[in-house]
């Protein structure tokens, strides 16, 4: 789940989250996963595919730029540092250096195809300027100019487009594939492994087969949720150039009853908001009726706030957000889709950690929701992939030592009666044959944070920390899904108050469904060994993959857009990191 030794050679990634386009993305994999796509036909040979003095020029010129001889030295073309530079020479020592983008001596249909699919790239989020389009377009047009003059071609030219052609396509199937950033280096405790490619194969299989356009689509992620996420992205662009939506003035809180001209601004804005699709009627546009109060609770509810139809600060807050920072927060999102493998399992559990929420998924749909509780915020939930292999009944909870030091510690220091009356045993150390102590034998005001070797462990029962049931995905983050007897805490609307692990509203609800039809752990003979209190270990007949993820902006399966508090602060991270411009050559 950590670091990966194997870079992909196209991200545009630096050691310190750097997202400029050409920084450590010139270390190709030597050894990559075999990849789906497939060459349907066998080319003939180069010489025959391409023909003419002007080519063979442009041939040579290629062979002496970019020659493997060269080693590592950085390739740059009309001022510009190519990112392949390390690549570019296994590819076009491969195809014996014949240009791949020019036909008959001329930008052939597939340059065309490539320049439209990068021109496009801000539907996807991301920027054509990373993929030489200015550089790529004015050679494009000079090279058109001089051929309906009637005006020789230059080779050098042929060849810098060449080049600046085949770079893009490596650099923008990378982004679109993994990501512009590498999640690992900004801080944003993302440990999912993502996709690995060779790009020089799918480059060249997408030329053989004459379909850049079917190639890209490939490399973009396959999820319904990234699709929806980019029609979202261009509904909220026009909404931006059209001026937007109004600012709701502050002021006292506004409910149904109330009249006013805040009152009038709210409806205009309410109506404006793509994702409430009512119409709001405007006979009385400075009175708050019924309907007004139905818009305010649906957009509170799209926003992650408290569903009581009230408009006060936090909802202001939420509705003043610029309608020009929402489109960078789906910007952002949708880099972190890049990030996921494609396959997240045709059934899976998916926590969105910045929803507080876990989801039973099967086949891209939603079939059973309930809410959690993550990390706090000096305590964050990781992002990662594990399995689900095992479930818990009354767990013992072995207390991991910072928790012991930082929150048990201070507890017992206060009330001596702490451990008993939790049901918490002390022992010596974390050895396994350690002895059990007396913990009013210890001198509690002498231990420290920094001396604290105890093991402390909670018992089971209705006091337990982990309530009566635990569902484990082994991982190195020591994180796991629990019960908890705060039931209280699920009524909150932001529920960051764990130290990492995730507490669930209705495990017993989750234990149900992993384990199917298997009589011998029904619903009711379930209950029933709970109630025994005696701790078992059930292995799940058919683990289940699950996703701890983390998302600010998302649409769900009924087509609702919804937006959320960064309440991790990784937004603000990622965000920094995309807008680093790549270094000059």
């Amino acid at each position: 789940m950590g670091s990966s030794a194997e870079e992909s050679p196209f991200k545009g990634r630096s050691e310190t989250g750097n997202s400029g386009s050409c920084s450590k993305c010139l270390m190709l994999r030597v050894a990559l996963l075999a990849l789906t796509f497939t060459c349907a036909s066998i080319l003939l040979p180069f010489e025959v595919v391409f023909a003419g003095d002007l080519t063979n020029k442009v041939r040579d010129i290629l062979r002496t730029r970019i020659s493997p001889s060269l080693g590592s030295q950085k390739i740059a073309c009309r001022m510009e540092l190519l990112c392949g530079s390390q690549v570019l020479p296994r590819f076009y020592s491969n195809r014996n250096f014949l240009p791949a983008w020019i036909a008959n001596d001329e930008p052939g249909r597939l340059a065309a195809n490539l320049v439209r699919a990068i021109q496009d790239a801000p539907q996807e989020g991301l920027r054509p300027e990373d993929y030489h389009i200015r550089s790529i377009e004015e050679l494009i047009a000079e090279i058109r100019y001089r051929m309906v003059m009637q005006k020789p071609v230059e080779a050098e030219k042929l060849a810098d487009l060449d080049l600046l052609l085949s770079d893009a396509f490596l650099l923008y199937g990378s982004h679109l594939s993994t990501g512009r950033v590498n999640p690992e280096t900004i801080r944003s405790r993302w440990n999912i492994k993502g996709r690995d490619l060779d790009l020089v194969q799918v480059l060249q299989c997408a030329l053989d087969e004459g379909r850049i356009g079917t190639a890209i689509e490939k490399l973009r992620p396959p999820h319904s949720g990234y699709r929806t996420l980019k029609v979202a992205l261009l509904r909220y662009r026009k909404l931006s150039e059209m001026g937007g939506w109004p600012v709701v003035p502050g002021g006292a809180n506004l409910k149904k009853g109330n009249r006013g001209e805040r009152v009038a601004v709210l409806r205009s804005r309410l109506a404006d908001d793509l994702g409430l699709a009512t119409p709001l009627s405007e006979e009385n546009p400075d009175f708050f009726d019924e309907a007004l109060q139905q818009a305010v609770e649906r957009f509170q509810k799209r926003h992650g706030l408290k569903m009581d139809g009230i408009v006060g600060a936090a909802t202001i807050a939420a509705l003043n957000v610029a309608v020009e920072d929402r489109v960078h927060q789906i910007q952002l999102n949708l880099e972190r889709w890049r990030w996921l493998p494609h396959d997240l399992g045709e059934r899976h559990l998916l926590v969105n950690t910045a929803n507080f929420e876990l989801a039973i998924v099967e086949n891209d749909r939603v079939v059973s929701t309930m809410r959690v509780i993550v990390g706090k915020t000096y305590r964050s939930t990781p992002v990662f992939t594990g399995r689900v292999t095992y479930m818990v009944l009354n767990p013992y909870w072995h207390i991991p030592q910072k928790i012991a030091r930082e929150d048990i510690l201070p507890n017992i220091k206060e009330d001596p009666q702490y451990p008993a009356r939790h049901k918490i045993r002390v022992f010596e150390s974390w050895q396994e044959e350690a002895r059990e102590v007396d913990p009013g034998s210890v001198n509690w005001s002498e231990v420290t944070t920094e001396n604290f070797s105890f093991k402390l462990v909670q018992d089971p029962g209705p006091l337990n920390a982990l309530g009566r049931i635990k569902f484990m995905f082994p991982n190195k983050f020591s994180v796991y899904l629990h019960d908890t007897p705060q039931r209280s805490l699920f009524d909150q609307a932001r529920r960051s108050f764990s130290s990492g692990c995730i507490r669930i509203e209705s495990p017993l609800e989750l234990a149900d469904y992993l384990m199917g039809d298997v009589q011998e752990w029904s619903h009711d003979k379930m209950l029933e060994a709970i109630q025994r209190g005696v701790t078992q270990v059930i292995r799940i007949p058919n683990p289940i993959d699950i996703h701890l993820l983390y998302w600010t902006a998302w649409v769900d399966q009924e087509g609702t857009l919804h937006f959320r508090e960064d309440i991790y602060g990784r937004d603000k991270a990622l965000a920094e990191a995309l807008a680093e411009k790549p270094p000059a050559p």
